[in-house]
């Protein structure tokens, strides 16, 4: 689903982490020696306690198994560990994104605002919160 601009976002993220950049942290999901999945997440600049999750990637062979699931809760669980108030999450608003909204509106993640033609005409940014139990959201409306 994503395109070739994304992709190179995706693996110059990989890429600086690999170098030592403590911005971007990575978690891998292994069938045996081989990647299915992955998720990158890091603190956002100028916050206290937030944190984006930039790409959570699953094989499509291998979606609709969990796999998914595994890697969000294992983040938010080293989220909470970093002591994390918040997570954000932007997605798009294309009609082929929107098992990945309902993904995370099903795993608590509030829907809190878009963006018309962010991404490009007809494709708004979607951004969703997680608040990682400090009561933050409490009385937010998705």
């Amino acid at each position: 689903m994503f395109r070739p601009e994304e992709v190179a976002t995706a693996v110059e993220l990989l890429d600086s982490s690999l170098k030592g950049d403590d911005d971007y942290r990575f978690l891998g999901a292994y069938d045996g020696d081989e990647l299915v999945g992955y998720a990158c997440w890091g603190p956002t600049p100028g916050t206290v306690g937030t944190a984006d999750l930039y790409w959570l990637v699953v094989d499509p062979a291998r979606q609709h198994r969990g796999v998914g699931t595994q890697l969000l809760d294992a983040v938010e669980e080293r989220l909470r560990a970093d002591r994390c108030r918040l997570v954000v999450v932007e997605t798009s608003s294309r009609e082929d994104y929107a098992a990945t909204r309902a993904f995370y509106e099903r795993r608590g993640y509030c829907r809190v605002a878009a963006i018309p033609a962010y991404y490009a005409p007809g494709d708004d940014l979607v951004i969703y919160l997680k608040d990682l139990g400090h009561g933050v959201l409490a009385g937010t409306t998705a």
